[in-house]
C-alpha cells in the first residue's frame, strides 16, 4: 500500500473493499470506485472542482426535509432515476411503462371510493379520469389499490371489472424547485425547470410488479425537454370531452375534459424472468462474465 500513484490507487482501494463478505456489495463498490476514479483521471479533476462538488452534495442534503428530497431531484435531473427504473422494470409485451415518482411523493393519501373528487377548487377545469387495470393477457385485475397524487391524492380500489375513476383538475405545467443546488445546476447547464402537466399513479396488487407511472396530456411545449426525463411516448395521452351521459353519471360539467386509459400490470414471475434475461443480455453485450445472484450480477472475489 506504499507509494500510491495515479495509476495504482484504484486497484489498492478495490483490494481493501474486496474484504467485504457480500458479493453484491463488493461488485457495487468495485464498479463505483472504478468509474469515479476514471472520471477524475479523464477530466483531470481540479482540487477546487472536487471541493465544489462536495459542497454541492452537502448543500443538497442540508436543504432536504420530510417534504423535499433534493438528492432525489438531483438523481431525476441527471436521468439516473429513470435509468434505474427502466433497468429494474423492463417493459414486458404490452405492459404500461413506468416513470419517476418525483421528489415530492408522499404516502399520506386518504382512502376513498371510486368517483372521489381530488380537488376543492371550484374554478379549476375538471378532468374526469376513467381507468382500468388488466394483466398482460387482457384479464381485469380487481381490488387493486391505486394511489394518485398531483393536485390531490387518494387511495382507490378497482372494481370487479378492473375499473376505477375519479375527478381531478386538468394538470398544468409547473417548475421544479430552483432555490437549491439543483436549480443552480440547471441554470449553469442552461436548462429550463418546467415539468409538463401530468397525473401520477401508483398501482399495487399482490402477485404483480408494482407500477409507478404518470400520464401526460399531449400538447405541452415541454414534451421533449422534461427536466426529470419522465416523459415516454406511450404515456402521452389525448384528452377527450365528457358527453351528456358521462357528465350525468359522474357529476361533472358537460364538456369537461376526459381521460380514458387502460393500465397493464406484469405478474411478478414474468417480471423477474424478464429482468434476469435483460441482465444477462446486458452483461453479454458488455463482454462481462459474471455470476447472477437473485437476478443481479456479483463480483466473484476469493
Amino acid at each position: 500500500m506504499n507509494d500510491l500513484t495515479i495509476d495504482n490507487i484504484t486497484d489498492n482501494v478495490k483490494i481493501l473493499n474486496n474484504q467485504c463478505s457480500d458479493a453484491r456489495v463488493r461488485y457495487l463498490f468495485d464498479r463505483l470506485v472504478t468509474h469515479i476514479h476514471d472520471f477524475a483521471r479523464e477530466t483531470r479533476l481540479s482540487t477546487s472542482e472536487w471541493q465544489y462538488g462536495l459542497k454541492f452534495l452537502t448543500a443538497a442534503g442540508q436543504i432536504s426535509d420530510d417534504l423535499r428530497a433534493e438528492l432525489i431531484l438531483l438523481s431525476d435531473t441527471l436521468g439516473l432515476s429513470l435509468l434505474v427504473d427502466a433497468i429494474n422494470y423492463p417493459r414486458a409485451r404490452n405492459a404500461t411503462e413506468g416513470t419517476v415518482s418525483g421528489p415530492f411523493h408522499t404516502h399520506d393519501a386518504p382512502v376513498a371510493t371510486n368517483g372521489y373528487v381530488l380537488h376543492d377548487d371550484p374554478a379549476a377545469p375538471q378532468l374526469l379520469v376513467l381507468a382500468s387495470v388488466k394483466n398482460t393477457r387482457g384479464a381485469p385485475i380487481p381490488n387493486r389499490p391505486n394511489r394518485d397524487h398531483p393536485d390531490g391524492r387518494a387511495v382507490l380500489e378497482s372494481n370487479c371489472d378492473g375499473e376505477f375513476y375519479f375527478v381531478a383538475v386538468v394538470p398544468v405545467s409547473y417548475p421544479i424547485p430552483m432555490d437549491g443546488p439543483v436549480g443552480k445546476m440547471l441554470r449553469l447547464l442552461n436548462r429550463h425547470p418546467n415539468r409538463l402537466g401530468h397525473i401520477h399513479f401508483m398501482l399495487k396488487k399482490a402477485g404483480f410488479e408494482p407500477l409507478v407511472t404518470a400520464l401526460y396530456p399531449r400538447g405541452s411545449p415541454y414534451e421533449t425537454s422534461d427536466p426529470v426525463f419522465g416523459v415516454k411516448e406511450s404515456l402521452i395521452v389525448d384528452l377527450g370531452e365528457a358527453d351528456e351521459p358521462l357528465s350525468k353519471v359522474h357529476g361533472v360539467e358537460l364538456g369537461s375534459k376526459l381521460l380514458k386509459y387502460e393500465f397493464v400490470l406484469v405478474e411478478e414471475t414474468e417480471g423477474s424472468k424478464l429482468r434476469e434475461q435483460e441482465t444477462e443480455r446486458a452483461m453479454r453485450e458488455a463482454g462481462i462474465a459474471l455470476e447472477l445472484v437473485n437476478g443481479l450480477p456479483v463480483l466473484d472475489v476469493d
